[in-house]
């Protein structure tokens, strides 16, 4: 097993331990927990899409992780409101 191979596991878990959290009702979508996970998750994948040129994973992970960081920056600076619109 190389290094490579370790980081998209480990990316995997976070973001598989993230989804499971949520769907557990263990933390809530705007949870600076889950927000860390996504963002190092998607982070380390795509390292790993990198090291295999596996370009629209690297993209799709990129978007993914640049948002999550959006969020946890968010949480950390002060109370993460929601803006859904209610019907």
């Amino acid at each position: 097993m190389d290094l490579y191979f370790l980081m998209g596991i480990a990316g995997m878990l976070c973001i598989l331990g993230g989804f499971l959290l949520i769907q557990t009702h263990r933390v809530t979508a705007d949870s600076l927990l889950y927000d860390v996970l996504n963002f190092a998750g998607s982070g380390l994948l795509v390292i790993y899409g990198v090291a295999g040129k596996a370009w629209p994973f690297v993209i799709l992970n990129g978007v993914f992780a640049l948002y999550s960081l959006y969020d946890v920056v968010k949480d950390i600076n002060g109370p993460h409101t929601s803006k859904i619109r209610k019907a």
